[in-house]
């Protein structure tokens, strides 16, 4: 058994942030981070475009930036969350350079500031085109200076402890649920350790592995999100999945390589097989656009000239400033064989954001006790239907900072919780067959991929739905008599990521960002955010 102040699961911008400022507030107390894999291998590694803020006030403003937020979230953000995270953000950003993160300036030592899509004004600082990578690298820098902060690498929690585990009745409906700890796998030992905490944070990532294409890394099976739901708290708006406009299209190549949304902010534009300019088709402001309606325009144009792909001109940019700011993206396109300075990059779209996910308040607190939740896994109400653009680094400051503010205010009233049981595995043996777990994590990707994509149907919901139940049947069955593991654990996170996915999309009756249904075409001035 392990006991800790504070419980961090997951190593990113948000897990890692909030860990550093729990410890320097309170050296005398216990902070313990857990990642199941190494400890930079995030999703916030692979973030390209920068971290959205106003910063140049002569040109912008928090009034802008709040309307072009509201505007991508297409009538369902929360205007105060929209409000905080705006108005908050440029401290946490100082808060990020003063910790060591090198954002890209001029000559004259100004910040760079970019535009993308649904922005109305340059304010996306950047480093480069690996902006999540150079704020991972601080991060671990500074954490790793902390004294009371604990790195357990290579463990996978498996669930959160609550009332259920002492053999108490737990349903949506019970009052005060509480959050204990967690039982975690140590992947090294085989051995599942009992972790008891006063307060618990999941910063778990994303859940793009429920698709086939995905520019999100292996790890992102949604975990923190199917814990929440088995503990009976509360998810919300997990139809909104936004897909990347443009992800390099290389076929049978997992995860898919990230053509940011910069490149376009920077003069790339679109072109169809016929090497046609699609996008002044689909809204006037073109390649620019929020990503729900270029992706869409994307696919259409692929379904009507049934090709895989289409084109992302950037030959008339100049090549130079091309190579400085995108370098990793120039390399990547050379690779393959690409020459972005005389050849168009093939991209498509892929499963790139979860927008819903553990619903909190505002200041990121769950629907369970003692248990918090930031970053991509949480539901915050900032990004409504669809998210805006680089929107999502500075959400995960803004609430690990309030989620730590919230936490420290309430930790010395939390007592570590006596007679947990430890984990029962009793009647449990290894797997026979591996194939069993390994197929059905792609029987659900095609399930996703083909029936809860960027296109919707009622039929293909329904169809979605079906398969699902018939493999969370087979999974289940697995779960209850198989030792566990990793990956039968995260197939089963996924599957039932992929029914929240689909539940949720099968309540919403009309087409609202990034969840299109060609049944449902128009927007309800009734439906507002579905809560399981």
């Amino acid at each position: 058994m392990i006991e800790t102040d504070f419980l961090v699961i997951g190593s990113g911008i948000a897990g890692l942030s909030y860990a550093l400022k729990v410890a320097q507030h309170y050296p005398e107390k216990k902070v313990l981070i857990i990642t199941k894999t190494r400890i930079d291998e995030t999703n916030t590694k692979y973030a390209q475009g920068g971290i959205a803020g106003v910063t140049d006030f002569e040109h912008d403003s928090y009034e802008k930036h709040i309307q072009d937020t509201l505007v991508a979230g297409d009538g369902l953000c929360n205007p105060r969350t929209v409000e905080i995270v705006v108005t908050e953000g440029p401290a946490r950003i100082r808060e990020i350079i003063d910790w060591g993160t090198r954002f890209d300036k001029d000559s004259e030592g100004d910040f760079k500031l970019g535009k993308e899509g649904g922005h109305s004004e340059f304010r996306i600082l950047h480093h480069k085109d690996v902006t999540g990578k150079e704020i991972e690298r601080a991060l671990l820098e500074t954490v790793g200076k902390q004294k009371n902060i604990q790195i357990i690498k290579h463990w996978f929690v498996l669930d959160l402890i609550t009332q259920h585990h002492l053999g108490y009745l737990v349903t949506k409906s019970t009052p005060d649920i509480e959050c204990y700890g967690v039982y975690a796998l140590d992947q090294q030992t085989n051995k599942i350790v009992k972790i008891l905490s006063r307060i618990t944070l999941l910063a778990t990532g994303g859940n793009g592995q429920a698709y086939r294409t995905t520019t999100n890394p292996k790890i992102a099976t949604g975990d923190g999100v199917a814990m929440v739901y088995r503990a009976k708290g509360r998810i919300e708006n997990m139809e909104f999945i936004q897909f990347h406009p443009t992800a390099l299209y290389e076929p049978g190549v997992s995860p898919s390589f990230l053509i940011t949304e910069a490149v376009r902010g920077d003069g790339g534009i679109l072109r169809n097989s016929k090497e046609e300019a699609f996008m002044e088709r689909y809204d006037q402001r073109k390649d620019l656009a929020p990503r729900d309606i270029v992706a869409r325009a994307i696919d259409s144009e692929m379904k009507r000239e049934g090709t895989e792909h289409v084109w992302l001109d950037c030959h008339h940019m100049d090549n130079a400033k091309f190579i400085e700011h995108f370098p990793n993206i120039y390399a990547k396109c050379k690779s393959i064989g690409v020459d972005v300075a005389t050849q168009m990059i093939p991209v498509a779209p892929a499963a790139h954001y979860s927008c819903g996910g553990i619903k909190v308040d505002e200041w990121g607190r769950t629907s369970i006790n003692n248990l918090y939740a930031c970053g991509e896994c949480s539901s915050t109400g900032l990004h409504g239907a669809n998210r805006l653009a680089s929107n999502s680094l500075l959400e995960a400051l803004v609430f690990s900072h309030r989620c730590f503010l919230d936490g420290i205010a309430r930790v010395d009233s939390v007592a570590f919780k006596e007679n947990v049981p430890d984990w029962n595995a009793e009647g449990t043996t290894e797997p026979a067959e591996m194939i069993l777990i390994t197929q059905s994590g792609k029987e659900l990707q095609s399930v996703m991929s083909d029936y809860v994509g960027i296109v919707r149907t009622h039929v293909r919901l329904q169809r979605a739905m079906k398969r699902l139940d018939l493999l969370h049947e087979e999974i289940e069955s697995l779960y209850e008599t198989t030792a566990v593991s990793p990956q039968l654990c995260e197939v089963r996170n996924l599957i039932t990521v992929g029914y929240l996915i689909v539940k949720e999309a099968a309540f919403r009756k009309e087409s609202r960002g990034l969840h299109y249904n060609t049944d449902y075409p128009k927007k309800s001035v009734i439906l507002q955010n579905i809560v399981l």
